[in-house]
């Protein structure tokens, strides 16, 4: 049986000079579910699974990330051509899909919407060992970041209805795992598999040759397929927090809403992409800089850079956690607060990081700016849930996850486009990025920061309304 209750209502905060009783008008109520939470096991396994498939998402990226030297040289292309092939490219069909999935995610029972992202995913990947041309390359690419957005919003949603809120901490850190392991663990997996794959005879097959990088791309298909079937075994938890009857709202409600908190997500949203360009260009183009800058061949990078890239991570696993908790003795706004802190430290490192005159200094800044960036994931993951009501927190999650994916795709671009047409030669990708650090992070720092006390102000009226 529902109980009804008043919602959290955020319009004060966002329309300024707007009293908190005219701005309750706006807001929708609220109704609370008295269904027990899931069993801890069913949370826990339904978190190991989601952790798994989300490796799987980063484990393509690095491994893809790896044979972009190999892909470059076949087809002859530039580096603006890889940078588009890294970013633009890889997103153009995410954005098209990505709030549609969101709203799956949001009707639909969400096990399903991950399921069938994960096997697009798979099969897609398979599809891309079979290319000969780089525009087939490009088209699988496309799909490959269509299934990727069916990920994060159903599982951060699913999640949030799987552990209550004093206890949703520590598995949204837990679930940074998932990246940590696909971009570390995943490209030493990825080497290994190159490896083998260059050990494997070149194999005519329905008009095109497989070898080498192609073997790869076949490979990563049958663990996604697994992540699939182990999907369909998660429970689906009843939704919670849910407004309009549990009814699916209409979008326009939605942007209607989201438009009402803007002083809270326009500065998260805004300061995420800024921070995810520079972000997403540093590992797409890491095999590209070390193998120029340091003369490190392929295996050489994938068998030495991902022990500092998991030690800088794990790290930040730790530190996330422990940073909200010791900011949340004083102040309410710490999830907002500890983004900032992490962006303003790492800003710094991004910019250092690419100038330095050995692998093993730079290995060590991308280090501690992996750990920052880690620890300041949770924070944000933790914000957009905490604000949003159910039934909208799939499509803002999707809305939030699109700016950094639209923005953020400009990063390995500007990477590609800076080494041909403003420095001009290969070797001075280091160049690129030291510019891309100085244009991006320092200003994603300030961005975010621009979101404290509007959301400070969300929560306190939150509260307020909650009592």
């Amino acid at each position: 049986m529902a109980v009804s209750m008043s919602g959290p209502d955020m319009a004060a905060e966002l329309n300024h000079g707007v009293a908190s009783e005219d701005a309750a008008a706006h807001h929708l109520a609220v109704a609370a579910r008295d269904e027990p939470w899931p069993s801890a096991g069913a949370a826990w396994f339904a978190l190991a699974v989601i952790i798994f498939a989300t490796f799987l998402n980063f484990f393509d990226s690095a491994a893809f990330g790896l044979l972009i030297e190999q892909i470059k040289t076949e087809f002859g292309l530039s580096n603006t051509a890889i940078g588009l092939l890294q970013g633009p490219v890889n997103v153009v069909f995410y954005m098209v899909v990505m709030l549609p999935l969101s709203r799956c995610s949001d009707i639909f029972p969400r096990k399903y919407v991950l399921a069938i992202g994960a096997l697009l995913i798979a099969l897609l990947n398979a599809a891309g060992g079979f290319t000969s041309t780089f525009m087939a390359l490009a088209f699988t690419r496309m799909l490959v970041g269509a299934g990727g957005g069916a990920h994060a919003p159903g599982s951060y949603s699913m999640l949030a209805d799987f552990f209550p809120p004093e206890k949703r901490r520590w598995p949204f850190a837990v679930l940074q795992l998932g990246f940590i392991g696909g971009s570390t663990i995943g490209l030493v997996i990825a080497g290994k598999l190159l490896a083998l794959a260059m050990s494997l005879p070149e194999t005519p097959f329905m008009g095109t040759t497989l070898h080498g990088w192609k073997y790869v791309l076949m490979m990563l298909a049958l663990p996604g397929v697994v992540a699939c079937a182990l999907l369909l075994f998660v429970k689906e938890p009843p939704r919670r927090g849910v407004i309009d009857g549990g009814k699916p709202l209409p979008i326009r409600t939605v942007m209607a809403e989201v438009w009402r908190r803007r002083a809270v997500y326009g500065p998260l949203f805004l300061g995420l992409g800024f921070s995810a360009a520079h972000a997403m260009a540093a590992p797409a183009w890491m095999v590209p800089f070390y193998k120029r800058t340091y003369g490190w061949t392929e295996v050489e990078i994938a068998t030495r850079a991902p022990m500092f890239m998991l030690a800088g991570q794990i790290a930040g696993l730790l530190l996330g956690p422990m940073l909200i908790k010791l900011l949340a003795r004083r102040y309410r706004d710490a999830n907002v607060r500890a983004v900032t802190i992490c962006f303003s430290l790492a800003a710094p490192l991004a910019i250092i990081g690419p100038m330095m005159p050995s692998p093993w200094l730079a290995l060590t800044c991308s280090m501690l700016a992996g750990m920052l960036g880690i620890a300041s994931a949770v924070p944000q993951n933790l914000v957009i849930q905490e604000i949003t009501p159910n039934q909208m927190r799939g499509q803002v999650t999707g809305l939030y996850l699109m700016m950094f994916t639209a923005v953020g795709a400009v990063g390995p671009f500007m990477i590609g486009f800076f080494t041909d047409h403003v420095f001009g030669h290969d070797a001075d990708v280091w160049k690129s990025l030291v510019l891309s650090g100085v244009l991006l992070s320092p200003a994603a720092a300030y961005i975010i920061s621009r979101a404290i006390r509007p959301y400070a102000d969300a929560l306190a009226l939150l509260d307020k309304e909650t009592q």
